[in-house]
């Protein structure tokens, strides 16, 4: 099984921005190489197949895979705590998964209402949360091509909404900052930023008024 093949060169590329100040088109690669270890990682987990060699999905390497594990695993976190809100949510948004403006415009939507009041890493995380969670509904419903639709989405929703908030954080690296190193001999990362922000939203987050497709 091949699950978003990777280039180890491209992703050195990428993470090399981390030694200085990183340009807008910088943050979006990097913003879109963590969204593919992310889905990468949620379709593992699924068990769900994915075999696309024509495309390349690079592995962040160096700082860029530290951020990678973290932002996985503030997702674990948040995941848990709101198992039903990022599974099955092609269903939640009753959209079909055969159109790619619909689930184009589906993600948007709902990138859009998580950020209505501001932004924060937790709602970075959610925002990832809800690709991966999308990813797998198109793969398991025979549409993988989707996945890359998805990364790329979230790409240009970076460019235009966050760009200007991770330049002021210093970059992707920030996120670090998120998590502490409770015990040293087993490299566990804890959450510690609090995940406060995400009650004003998830009740509302799958209400987004959407045409019924």
């Amino acid at each position: 099984m091949e699950v978003l093949r990777r280039s180890s060169v491209f992703a050195a590329e990428v993470m090399e921005v981390f030694d200085r100040s990183p340009t807008d088109k910088e943050l979006v690669s990097q913003a879109k190489a963590l969204c593919r270890d992310y889905i990468n990682s949620r379709l593992i987990r699924a068990g769900v197949s994915w075999s696309k060699p024509e495309y390349n999905a690079p592995v962040p390497g160096g700082k860029l895979a530290e951020v990678s594990t973290i932002l996985l695993r503030l997702g674990d976190e948040l995941e848990y705590i709101r198992p039903n809100v990022y599974r099955n949510i092609a269903r939640q948004l009753n959209i079909s998964l055969h159109s790619e403006t619909v689930v184009t415009d589906a993600f948007l939507a709902v990138a859009a209402q998580i950020f209505t009041a501001g932004i924060t890493w937790g709602k970075v995380v959610s925002l990832y949360a809800v690709a991966a969670g999308l990813a797998v509904d198109c793969v398991r419903h025979a549409q993988p091509a989707m996945v890359h639709t998805i990364v790329d989405c979230l790409g240009e929703f970076v460019r235009k909404t966050l760009v200007t908030w991770l330049k002021r954080r210093g970059g992707w690296a920030d996120i670090t900052k998120c998590v502490v190193d409770t015990d040293p001999s087993l490299r566990s990362h804890w959450l510690v930023a609090a995940v406060c922000s995400f009650g004003h939203f998830l009740k509302a987050i799958f209400f987004v008024l959407l045409p019924e497709r």
